[in-house]
């Protein structure tokens, strides 16, 4: 998976893709990722990206000049790749998306600053619209550095295990169930003793209970698309008439 970020300030990525996980992925050659400075394709002496808006208003626009020029050279060298433009008006990021990513070839994420970007650039240039929820952000390099993150650990090697984000939060539509480590006994708070019995079946089962639980307790709108046995069902229908979620 290729990875490029249009930005006015590639060296917020430096830090943050070289590190953990996605620098380990960058050296074994998973994922390529390039931070490109957008006043590289800006014009004149003083490499201006920005202009004020037509018909007055607040603020800067992204001029579409260097960004056109930007995006149409990179693509140039990877054609495959999708442009997704970081906007508070974009589609809600979530796990789904982010495994719909996963398949993708490259991402050309554009990175908004000031007022956003002029509409030629939306109308003509960009493939996907996301954001990553209902706040404003000073530019979109944050939001482009979790989508990366997101997308990558789902990529097949990235986190070692075949199966490691299989059990996430949000893959299958719920939240995680709790986990728990050495030592069984800490300050006198204990492990589950299900946990240590070494039964897998049972373990199974408390696991996808507290999952549900978690969940209803939690984010219960999540409950409304997960995929749910009938089994699923009757545990939860248990807990809303006893009032058990309440306290998690």
């Amino acid at each position: 998976m290729n990875f490029d970020v249009i930005s006015l300030f590639p060296a917020m990525f430096s830090s943050p893709i070289g590190e953990s996980i996605l620098g380990k992925a960058l050296e074994r050659g998973l994922i390529s990722f390039e931070a490109h400075n957008l006043r590289d394709w800006a014009t004149g002496r003083h490499q201006v990206t920005d202009d004020a808006p037509y018909g007055g208003g607040n603020g800067m626009l992204l001029k579409p000049e260097p960004v056109f020029a930007a995006v149409e050279e990179i693509r140039s060298r990877r054609p495959a790749s999708k442009v997704v433009m970081l906007t508070p008006q974009g589609k809600r990021f979530d796990q789904r998306e982010a495994s719909e990513l996963a398949s993708c070839d490259g991402l050309i994420f554009l990175c908004g600053r000031y007022e956003g970007f002029d509409e030629r650039i939306r109308q003509n240039l960009v493939d996907l619209e996301y954001s990553i929820g209902d706040y404003v952000l000073t530019g979109g390099e944050l939001g482009a550095m979790v989508m990366i993150d997101a997308v990558s650990r789902l990529l097949p090697g990235v986190l070692g295990g075949r199966d490691s984000a299989c059990a996430d939060s949000f893959s299958d539509g719920l939240l995680e169930h709790p986990h728990y480590t050495r030592p069984a006994e800490f300050r006198g708070m204990s492990v589950p003793e299900i946990l240590l019995s070494g039964d897998h079946g049972r373990i199974a089962r408390w696991r996808r209970e507290q999952q549900l639980e978690r969940t209803l307790a939690r984010r219960p709108d999540l409950l409304d698309s997960a995929p749910l046995s009938d089994e699923d069902r009757r545990f939860l229908d248990g807990l809303k008439q006893s009032g058990g979620a309440s306290r998690l």
